[in-house]
């Protein structure tokens, strides 16, 4: 199904249902939409007793569940595991295709292939969170692998099969780069939609299909291995490539795909998440958030306004009429309280456009939307207080504000303003915690001491647009374009041409350790996350001389968080060499949540 044949598979289901035929429908998946006729047109049907329809199709959130329950379900799935992948390759490769010609390279360049085929398969194991929905089962998964689930197939490994065959037509030397481009450009690569996926396929790439790592029976080749415990046989024999995946263990290791020793621990992590995530599904009052029920509103609903209470610390203030006299905001000090009432009370103007200053005019615009979103917050949660306590009539948007407060989702209008948590308490405590931060912020920066202290980009709505001022402003005081600057980071102190450095602090790191000097590989017992030692960034000319020699650094993605959905920005980090190590290894650097 699929190529336009809807009207012949519907001839023959009725001449094989009159005949009392067998039938086989493939594909379905391809054809949702068309289903409902199938299926209409099977309750019409008066069969034969012999009919039988088989109906083959891949998992498909769409497909329709009346016609599923109604079958009888025969699921599919390959065993999973890197030894049982090559398994199903080798099965489908007959010896006489392995020793052809006699070439001990060819065999070897297809056992690598082989390997590289299952290992960007099972890799997918290792994807975020990723949830198999139509047959209502659902996969607990890693975080350092593929950032999404590509559909690498057999189709890909035949295509790239035959291209290896036909280098070997003559004895000419084999252009692996050839080979790392086509796989990489074309066929497995073309399949990727992600920077960072693609430097790990090309990671891998270049370590498989290497000359001194396919070099037939020389001694050059000798001692290499694809994978630790993993060598290459010096062989052509079919029965030694079995043999080698034989002894290989049934339970991938997270060294076959240069994943750290300590990933469980992220496993551990997620998994605990995701369980507190179907409690609290559980927790939903579905039947509450559809109609109004004052009594269960306000049982349902206080321990928001209580937490929205207790993180303002309000004296004399009343929440259901929106009356505040002297406040307290989260406050230690006379100081704090005072811009703690500000955010509140305060009618902060737009912030004026400084041109020769972006970091300026970048700290007052962050400072004026936080105090907008707070008032915001407040007077949504003030108008839902006074409906619960009869004080008010209730409206559309009081309505929508408490179905989306009662299903544990924070409301979209909060979102808006800033794409915070998704759950609601934790959005408001970490408006809060961001809200007085860039009140500090903004104070540093009018006495001009804000770049001389170490920052913290997590304390920021919009640190990429932070490090993005940075470099306006840098590019003012250089008097050069912007695209003529290169970002750059060091652990060893200041930066040679730097204009503007900053020092920053607080970031975390997954994947690998860091000591402030290289990186360094996890052990089974190391903590999932780390945090790295402050460092000093700065934008500085693209012709200047970098810190650190660029064979042994590595650039890691900064995220906004540890589910790696939004990239802040490139950081380059000290390795001493091994760049695809590192890479193979998921690691990532990521703000630390407030």
């Amino acid at each position: 199904m699929g190529q336009g044949q809807a009207d012949i598979a519907m001839q023959l289901l009725h001449e094989c249902a009159r005949n009392g035929e067998w039938m086989c429908l493939k594909n379905l998946h391809l054809v949702t939409a068309w289903l409902p006729v199938l299926e209409k047109e099977l309750n019409s049907l008066q069969p034969h007793q012999d009919f039988r329809l088989w109906m083959t199709a891949e998992v498909h959130s769409q497909f329709p569940t009346i016609l599923l329950q109604s079958s009888l379900k025969i699921t599919f799935e390959a065993p999973p595991g890197i030894k049982k992948n090559l398994q199903r390759t080798y099965d489908a490769w007959p010896p006489e295709f392995i020793a052809k010609g006699g070439n001990v390279v060819r065999s070897q360049a297809f056992f690598a292939l082989a390997w590289f085929h299952a290992v960007c398969q099972e890799r997918r194991n290792y994807i975020p969170q990723l949830e198999c929905e139509g047959i209502g089962h659902t996969c607990v998964l890693y975080l350092q692998g593929w950032t999404k689930f590509y559909e690498y197939s057999t189709a890909d490994l035949r295509a790239a099969a035959d291209i290896i065959d036909r280098l070997f037509t003559d004895q000419r030397e084999v252009p692996w780069e050839f080979v790392h481009g086509l796989l990489e450009n074309a066929i497995y690569g073309g399949r990727v939609d992600n920077n960072c996926d693609m430097s790990v396929l090309h990671s891998y790439l270049v370590q498989y299909f290497d000359k001194s790592l396919l070099a037939g029976s020389s001694s050059r080749g000798r001692g290499k291995r694809l994978a630790p415990g993993v060598s290459m046989p010096s062989s052509c024999h079919y029965g030694d490539y079995q043999d080698v995946i034989e002894a290989l263990h049934e339970d991938d290791r997270p060294a076959y795909f240069g994943l750290p020793a300590n990933i469980e621990r992220s496993a551990q992590r997620i998994i605990s998440g995701q369980v507190i995530g179907q409690l609290k599904v559980l927790m939903r009052s579905e039947a509450a958030a559809e109609k109004f029920d004052r009594e269960t509103w306000s049982t349902e609903l206080s321990p928001i306004l209580n937490l929205w209470k207790k993180l303002n610390q309000f004296q004399r203030y009343d929440l259901e009429n929106g009356t505040f006299s002297d406040t307290h905001f989260l406050a230690e000090t006379i100081k704090l309280r005072r811009q703690a009432s500000q955010l509140l009370q305060q009618r902060i103007a737009a912030p004026s456009d400084q041109a020769d200053k972006p970091i300026i005019s970048f700290i007052q615009l962050e400072r004026f939307s936080s105090v907008k979103l707070v008032q915001n917050v407040h007077q949504s949660l003030a108008a839902l207080s006074r409906v619960i306590r009869g004080t008010s009539l209730l409206t559309s948007d009081v309505q929508t504000l408490a179905k989306s407060l009662l299903r544990q989702e924070t409301p979209g209008g909060w979102q808006s303003m800033w794409e915070g948590p998704e759950d609601p308490m934790q959005y408001l405590r970490a408006l809060v915690a961001r809200a007085m931060a860039i009140q500090g912020w903004a104070e540093r920066a009018e006495a001009g001491t804000l770049l001389r202290d170490v920052l913290d980009l997590s304390e920021l709505f919009h640190p990429d647009t932070f490090l993005n001022a940075l470099r306006q402003q840098t590019a003012r005081d250089l008097r050069c374009p912007m695209d003529s600057l290169k970002f750059v980071s060091s652990w060893k102190g200041s930066i040679s041409g730097a204009k503007l450095a900053v020092k920053i602090g607080g970031l975390m790191l997954e994947g690998c350790s860091f000591n402030g000097s290289r990186l360094s590989e996890n052990q089974r017992d190391s903590p999932s996350v780390c945090i790295v030692p402050n460092f000093t960034v700065a934008w500085i000319d693209s012709k200047g001389a970098d810190p650190y020699p660029e064979e042994e650094v590595i650039q890691l993605p900064l995220y906004f968080s540890a589910d790696r959905d939004r990239i802040v920005n490139q950081v380059k980090v000290p390795c001493g060499g091994n760049q695809d190590q590192w890479v193979q290894c998921g690691a990532a650097l990521f703000l630390k949540s407030q």
